[in-house]
């Protein structure tokens, strides 16, 4: 058994030693909004934060978050960044959004607003097959100045 913070609630699940962060969130707690593409830790489709910071959920052992903070899309306040990404039509099919979501607040959270650049560069690991990228970018860009 395990127990971390999921989404500022405490959460208490069993986890067998090679169980994957990303099988806990959604086969044990029930929370499906991570979504698994790769599973090697390529697509981004499951970043999750993990004590305020993006990680890559499927490449996480769930045992690793023994104490931890972890937040998943669901626990996301509807906030700029979302309010963007609808502005700019950035969430397209919506399979990568959550990953990206979680991405991007983690680069918000800097001490000072990212670069077009540096959104660019953090987009580099979300693999996105909708998009073309421009709307996603625009929409960070775009919650970095709100």
């Amino acid at each position: 058994m395990i127990e971390l913070t999921v989404n500022g609630a405490w959460r208490r699940g069993r986890a067998e030693p090679r169980l994957l962060l990303s099988d806990f969130l959604r086969h044990e707690l029930g929370l499906t909004g991570t979504h698994v593409g790769c599973e090697h830790g390529v697509c981004g489709a499951c970043t999750v934060l993990l004590d305020g910071v993006a990680v890559r959920s499927c490449l996480t052992l769930a045992v690793q978050a023994e104490g931890a903070e972890v937040t998943t899309v669901e626990g996301l306040a509807w906030g700029p960044l979302q309010e963007a990404f609808r502005r700019h039509h950035a969430l397209q099919c919506g399979f990568c959004t959550p990953g990206i979501l979680l991405a991007a607040t983690d680069l918000l959270r800097r001490d000072r607003p990212p670069s077009r650049e540096e959104i660019v560069d953090m987009l580099s690991g979300q693999l996105c097959r909708c998009t073309g990228y421009e709307p996603i970018v625009d929409a960070i860009e775009e919650a970095a100045r709100s």
